[in-house]
């Protein structure tokens, strides 16, 4: 069952067209990595599916229904979530905290309600709290919950970011960069998280330029360049295409995601 579809999507910025007829379908519990050069429309494609840039042409399709340009907080009750590039944490607050940010959606907002402190609101802190922490857990994180998210190391900073992502219980998380400036350590630990979320059921998509996690993990690849759809398909697919080697991959990545198979 299709889970995330897009049909003929695409966005031009001042005469350039930055995405172009794209279309895929991604299956439910399914890890499909985009990829592509730089600059070929990766994230401008993720910000069109997660509602931060508004698509002129085309649709996209969570869980069978029309959610073309819905904002992005419609799109995360409809159980579509997301991170970014570049960390967006609350590094004041401790990690246990920043993943309970995440679960918003979740709760009760009654302002009076949280003045007066009913039982209502004490119960669904603990309850929120609870969950929080079993996501750390999953993120490998559960002893550092205590702790500022500010004094955790950089690879533990971009699991933190995927645990509050997955607190708003979502169908598809979209993983932008997930092990961008990691070292080898932080990229495997990385790909454990994102293995075992989608033996749970959720679908991943994700952009990556880390060749060996994309081919490891991946169960179908989208490639774009230029903005246009040059390749989709499997792993061994994808790295068998001459035109991916000639436009991204080259001669020693694809030597670099055939060493990813052992």
């Amino acid at each position: 069952m299709s889970v995330l579809a897009t049909e003929g999507l695409g966005i031009d910025f001042g005469g350039v067209r930055a995405v172009d007829e794209v279309s895929f379908s991604v299956r439910e519990g399914e890890i499909f990595a985009i990829i592509g050069p730089n600059g070929a429309g990766k994230t401008t494609l993720f910000n069109m599916i997660s509602g931060l840039y508004r698509a002129p042409r085309g649709k996209v399709s969570l869980a069978g229904q029309d959610v073309t340009n819905l904002p992005a907080h419609e799109l995360a009750a409809r159980g579509l979530s997301r991170t970014f590039q570049n960390l967006q944490i609350f590094f004041r607050m401790t990690a246990l905290e920043n993943v309970m940010v995440g679960r918003h959606l979740h709760e009760n907002r009654n302002v009076f309600a949280h003045l007066l402190r009913l039982p209502s609101v004490v119960s669904q802190n603990r309850a929120s709290r609870k969950r929080s922490a079993e996501l750390l857990d999953l993120v490998g994180l559960s002893r550092m919950g205590t702790r500022p998210a500010g004094e955790l190391p950089y690879g533990a900073l971009k699991r933190l970011e995927i645990a509050r992502a997955l607190a708003s219980e979502p169908k598809v998380l979209l993983l932008d960069e997930p092990a961008a400036g990691c070292n080898a350590v932080e990229t495997a630990e990385v790909d454990a998280v994102i293995q075992k979320i989608a033996a749970q059921g959720v679908t991943v998509v994700l952009v990556e330029h880390d060749m060996r996690l994309v081919m490891k993990i991946s169960n179908r690849i989208h490639v774009l360049d230029q903005g246009r759809t040059l390749a989709e398909g499997s792993a061994q697919e994808v790295r068998a295409n001459p035109a991916v080697v000639a436009a991204y991959l080259g001669a020693d990545a694809s030597g670099e995601a055939a060493d990813a198979r052992h």
